[in-house]
């Protein structure tokens, strides 16, 4: 047993995490008994020896973040890869359950609407989830791709197990497995929904400004190579701010398996990041922000027949070892759903003070047909990079329909001229440290920035309910940073909301409460906290 550890661990996590007491730490074990092939699971308890351990500290409504950390598969009796990720995936659903309720309450509404879009989803998800079982029994034994599906999917039948299980003893319904699909699911579903809902088709035409984006992100290399800053500010509605932060340590025995250890920002239920933001025992750190698909005629490629992008995003970061082979696993099956604009370092092709080698910055783009990549090393090497949900390659950004919005419409769709590309342009040579970084990534000065025109979401983190037309509750809610030594510790520092820069008030839901909101603070007025395992180490 962990008795000595515990203590160490519950007072590291206090006094680094949270100032709360001992109470908000939730522990649990699970174990497998092979005999009756079921879980065992022992609440309030950490034990080393067991198939799975953890805790979730409960410190949402006090600092904007829970933080979940779980170890699997070191237990004293050794397990095939499907049982660790399966049990893993029981102890963060038990750990968990309240709030997958809470934020699948919430997220719901923000994605279906209608009774016949709920049936489409559902069919389409189940056929893409039979397809997906069905290549794994194929090819598990000859692709490690196959076989890496195979531990994510055992990891949410896990995950929906183990939140029925404290549902169960909490008197509680319990969410099905779909739900918790559908929780997975919430990046996919955004382009999922418009080639299932007719009303949800937009032509190109009707698009007179960019819908939601979602997120800004920023690399940036000192002049002397001294450090490298790694940022990201999430964009979508503020109904998903309940956050978690996630520390996983997996023994993986599959032998193509670049790594088993993940911290990530994430969301109850969700088995990825989502925004993503994800720092990576291989040495590789991944982030993204979202595109969009003008042209409508791409969605006749989607097909249930492919992996969505949540899946693929945990196989590429499971299985690559630098950043062409994320992009090369990634590639496979697209989805079409989802489409991102990820950004891959590689930490091992960084020597500070010294040089980039090629390969430490590559660029991956994905449309419904397409995925396309490239080294971007080169940018790199002369100061940052920065996104902000257009496209960088020539191919993704004609095909995608953005060449002929910015005929229409204006630089608000080009990638060299929109505000946020204006604004990091001008403002990065600022950023020399993480308290820089932090204001960059929370920046809007929307009433005197000229590149802003008075326009609260043409801005680094967006105000959407500070619009003085249409006012609603969606923007930039989160900004997550950290640097190369960091990043190698599996520490960053997260804040949760909306941006209080230049003395913008801190959003309320006061003006808002017709949106479903459940277990979400009234007021966002939180500052940056630490986030580093206490259950492992590099």
């Amino acid at each position: 047993m962990l008795e000595m550890s515990v203590c160490v661990c519950v007072s590291f996590l206090l006094c680094s995490v949270t100032a709360l007491t001992t109470d908000s730490l939730h522990k649990a074990t699970v174990y497998w008994d092979p005999d009756t092939k079921t879980v065992l699971l022992k609440d309030g308890v950490l034990d080393d020896k067991g198939d799975a351990y953890g805790f979730y500290n409960d410190s949402f409504l006090e600092t904007g973040w829970g933080v979940l950390e779980l170890r699997a598969g070191y237990g004293s009796t050794p397990r095939g890869d499907d049982k660790t990720f399966f049990l893993a995936g029981y102890l963060e659903g038990f750990l968990t359950a309240r709030l997958m309720i809470d934020h699948y309450t919430n997220m719901y509404p923000q994605l279906i609407t209608r009774p016949d879009v709920l049936q489409a989803v559902k069919t389409f998800m189940t056929k893409q989830c039979s397809w997906s079982r069905q290549q794994v029994k194929l090819h598990e034994t000859t692709d490690p791709l196959w076989a890496h599906t195979g531990f994510v999917l055992a990891q949410l039948d896990g995950l929906q197990a183990g939140a029925a299980e404290w549902a169960k003893r909490s008197g509680r319904k319990a969410l099905t497995l779909f739900e918790v699909q559908f929780l997975n699911a919430v990046g996919d579903l955004l382009d999922l929904l418009q080639m299932l809902d007719p009303e949800a088709k937009p032509s190109l035409r009707q698009f007179k400004e960019p819908p939601m984006g979602h997120c800004s992100a920023l690399i940036k290399v000192l002049p002397g190579y001294e450090n490298v800053l790694f940022a990201h500010s999430s964009w979508y509605v503020y109904a998903a701010t309940m956050r978690i932060f996630k520390h996983w340590d997996f023994k993986v025995q599959e032998t193509h398996t670049a790594t088993g250890k993940l911290s990530f920002s994430s969301y109850p239920g969700f088995l990825v990041s989502l925004d993503d933001f994800y720092l990576l025992g291989s040495g590789l750190m991944m982030t993204q922000t979202t595109n969009n698909v003008f042209n409508q005629s791409l969605h006749e490629l989607v097909t249930p027949s492919s992996l969505f992008a949540w899946q693929r995003v945990r196989l590429a970061n499971a299985l690559a070892h630098n950043g062409q082979e994320w992009a090369e696993i990634f590639s496979r099956y697209n989805s079409g759903t989802y489409n991102n604009q990820y950004m891959v370092l590689d930490v091992s092709k960084i020597s500070l003070g010294l040089r980039l080698d090629n390969g430490a910055l590559t660029i991956v783009e994905q449309i419904p047909g397409l995925v396309e990549y490239s080294d971007q090393t080169e940018v790199l090497r002369f100061g940052y990079w920065p996104s902000y949900n257009i496209p960088f390659h020539q191919r993704i950004y004609t095909l995608s329909g953005y060449g002929e919005m910015w005929m229409e419409y204006g630089e608000d769709f080009s990638y060299e001229l929109c505000p946020r590309a204006k604004i990091f342009r001008r403002d990065q040579a600022s950023v020399t440290d993480l308290s820089s970084l932090k204001h960059i990534m929370r920046y809007n000065d929307y009433e005197k920035d000229p590149y802003s025109k008075g326009d609260p979401c043409k801005s680094i983190c967006c105000r959407g309910d500070l619009r003085k037309s249409n006012p609603t509750p969606q923007g930039c809610y989160d900004t997550k940073v950290t640097d190369l030594h960091m990043a190698q510790q599996f520490v960053s520092e997260a804040l949760n909301g909306p941006s209080t820069e230049g003395d913008l008030p801190p959003f309320s839901w006061d003006a808002f409460n017709s949106t479903m909101h459940r277990g979400l603070p009234r007021l966002y007025n939180y500052t940056f906290v630490s986030m580093h395992p206490v259950l492992f180490t590099p």
